[in-house]
């Protein structure tokens, strides 16, 4: 019996893992032969960042071994193939949190990038928070339109901060949400994702890459997902490249199930299978009205409901 060992798993470079064992090394290992996987999840990887897994030591001079089997998940996220619409990539597993990065000026990430994110954790039962970062550049307008954000979002029931990443004393609430927990980070290029994992994690030193590139040049250089240790306990992943969690298998009638602040009066409708655009007796409509719901957060509904694709 060769030596087994329990182990996390802490980036993916495709056929290569960087596996953390218990003992707390590092290992490279790699898939041989078919491996025992209970998710029956077809997607483009068997193994994801986050999976928990059993190695055995195959060259242990040089801590390269073989994955034999995954652990059950909890839970994972994923998105869709950059290569193929129709296949999935499961970009992380075992989260306790999903956390997306925007900025309201320089660059504005748009509403719709946001609520795509939080339908996607809400659709794989992952809490998420909403980071809001560069508060510092924030002119009048602006202002007002985090004041609103907040407004939407806290009133759908999420967690939102907002920081200046470069500011220590602006992430401590955040710091302290992040303790002991397995965190997922996305954003655009340019919200300042590296730099705030930078200062939660000292002589981390993670390339920053803000505006310059915007323009979307050269931003899928990277796609694979890596997780840190983050010093009071607890880790990050950070998922570089990923510019759209796109919605798999979305069914237009079970969208609603996934904006909470609907889920919470839909039971009212007249109809089962209400979709809230145009029939009778919609409780959603009446609480959009009633700015119960923010007509932003309909809007964006509408708007994915129009993207998904009719299933015959």
């Amino acid at each position: 019996m060769m030596n087994e060992h329990k182990g996390l798993v802490y980036k993916s470079t495709g056929s290569w893992y960087s596996v953390k064992a218990d003992d707390g090394d590092f290992w490279k290992a790699r898939i041989k032969g078919k491996l025992k996987i209970d998710d029956e999840i077809s997607s483009t990887n068997p193994i994801a960042v986050g999976d928990n897994v059993v190695f055995e030591e195959e060259d242990a001079e040089n801590n390269v071994g073989t994955i034999k089997s995954i652990d059950r998940r909890n839970n994972y996220i994923v998105r869709v193939s950059p290569h193929n619409k129709n296949q999935k990539h499961i970009v992380a597993a075992n989260l306790d949190a999903a956390l997306v990065m925007a900025t309201i000026a320089e660059p504005r990430t748009s509403l719709g990038f946001v609520d795509r994110f939080l339908l996607t954790a809400e659709a794989y039962h992952i809490p998420a928070i909403i980071v809001v970062n560069k508060i510092d550049l924030l002119k009048e307008k602006h202002k007002l339109l985090l004041e609103k954000w907040k407004d939407i979002y806290e009133g759908a029931g999420y967690e939102m901060y907002p920081i200046v990443a470069t500011q220590p004393d602006t992430i401590t609430a955040l710091r302290q949400r992040l303790k002991n927990n397995t965190t997922l980070f996305s954003g655009h290029s340019g919200v300042g994702k590296s730099t705030l994992i930078n200062q939660l994690m000292p002589g981390m030193n993670l390339k920053t890459q803000e505006v310059s590139d915007w323009s979307g040049k050269g931003q899928h250089t990277t796609t694979f997902a890596e997780m840190f240790d983050l010093p009071d306990g607890g880790r990050i992943i950070d998922t570089p490249g990923v510019k759209e969690f796109g919605l798999i298998d979305f069914d237009k009638e079970e969208l609603s199930q996934y904006f909470p602040e609907m889920r919470a009066v839909m039971s009212e409708c007249r109809f089962n299978n209400c979709l809230h655009i145009n029939e009778p007796g919609c409780a959603v409509k009446q609480a959009v009205a009633n700015k119960r719901i923010s007509e932003d957060r309909y809007i964006s509904y509408v708007t994915i409901l129009d993207s998904i694709e009719t299933k015959w």
